[in-house]
């Protein structure tokens, strides 16, 4: 690979952002798994 250091930068930051909100979703809705199966109810707001 022969890219700019700067495309490779916003390449590794992009990797990065699209990891980091899957991994936020992935938490989310694994916590309201474990609260529904705890308390039988929807999660609060």
């Amino acid at each position: 690979m022969k890219e700019s250091p700067l495309v490779k930068k916003l390449l590794w930051s992009a990797l990065l952002a699209g990891l980091g909100a899957g991994a936020s979703i992935a938490t989310t809705k694994l916590a309201e798994l474990i609260w529904k199966r705890a308390f039988g109810e929807d999660p609060p707001e």
